[in-house]
């Protein structure tokens, strides 16, 4: 009998964790999506941008997008999600999170990175999808040609 309960309970756990994973993207998939998005900038960075701007082409999956910056100055060129309009021109240098960490410049550091390397920078961001208060939040942040494009998890 006691068997059959630990087995239930965790049935119930996974089946929790695999809803959450449903829900929310995961590091995987962020990692998944930045290099589709690299592939993408690669390939027509101008058609990129767009897209990642637009949320086309799978470029929005719940709480993951990509964004990208321009690596010589900082410049947020690419913003998917609900905040495009909040942050597309502005200088990534001057971001910081609801504690004060200038996660922006840790960005914008990692953009000097050489080609292909990946960074992961982490501070706190609100869900998009839930307009919520800052939570956990890590993005990759990968340098393409003259760009820098990342796409961010939430913990």
């Amino acid at each position: 009998m006691s068997k059959l309960l630990i087995l239930f309970a965790s049935f119930l756990f996974l089946g929790g964790c695999a809803e959450q994973s449903l829900e929310f993207g995961t590091a995987d998939e962020a990692r998944s999506m930045l290099t589709r998005a690299v592939a993408a900038v690669r390939a027509d960075q101008d058609a990129a941008i767009n897209a990642f701007n637009r949320g086309e082409e799978g470029f929005i999956d719940r709480d993951l997008y990509p964004f990208c910056i321009r690596a010589s100055d900082g410049v947020i060129v690419a913003q998917g999600g609900p905040l495009t309009d909040v942050y597309l021109g502005r200088n990534m240098r001057e971001l910081t999170d609801a504690v004060g960490k200038a996660y922006g410049e840790e960005m914008f550091q990692a953009a000097q990175k050489p080609e292909g390397e990946i960074s992961e920078v982490s501070y706190m961001f609100p869900r998009p999808i839930e307009n919520s208060d800052p939570v956990d939040k890590i993005s990759f942040i990968q340098r393409v040609g003259d760009l820098a494009c990342g796409v961010g998890y939430y913990l």
